[in-house]
This record gives structure tokens, sequence and C-alpha cells, in this order.
């Protein structure tokens, strides 16, 4: 759900607005009628769409394979080497 107060009101009513917010809502705060800042609840959780889902798919397919990204591999003596 989403409301639209303006500043002055925010100001006066902050923890009510705080404790009001539910996961997925929105608080737009407007200054002489014009949209300054939205307030959203941490707890909304993104939604990926079909290509970011699929994005991610195929990075973690390769993670579990241990892609190589093509560095060469250090041991601990080398990295305290001068």
């Amino acid at each position: 759900m989403q409301q639209t107060i303006n500043l002055r009101e925010f100001n006066q009513n902050l923890s009510k607005f705080i404790s009001s917010l539910h996961e997925g809502d929105e608080i737009v705060i407007t200054k002489r009628g014009k949209a300054v800042a939205k307030l959203v609840s941490i707890t909304k959780k993104k939604e990926l769409s079909s290509i970011q889902y699929e994005a991610l798919q195929r990075i973690l397919n390769l993670k579990q394979k241990g892609y190589h990204l093509g560095a060469k591999g250090v041991n601990r003596d080398e990295l305290h080497e001068r």
C-alpha cells in the first residue's frame, strides 16, 4: 500500500508512520506538493525477472563447478615473499 503525506505531517507523526510500515508498504513524502522522498519497508523482498533469475542460476552453476577465472593460483609462502 502506498501513502502520500506532506513533510509537516510526517515530522509530527514520524513514529506512527514508521510503525505502520508493513512488508511492501511505501510512504511518499511531499514538500509543497512535490514528491521529495519515499520511505519503504526493508522487509520487502525484491523479485527477480525471469531473465535475472536465469542469469543467477547460470552464475550459481558455474560457481558449483569451480569456474576458473584465469587467475594464477597463489600459495601462502608466495604471498609473503618480498
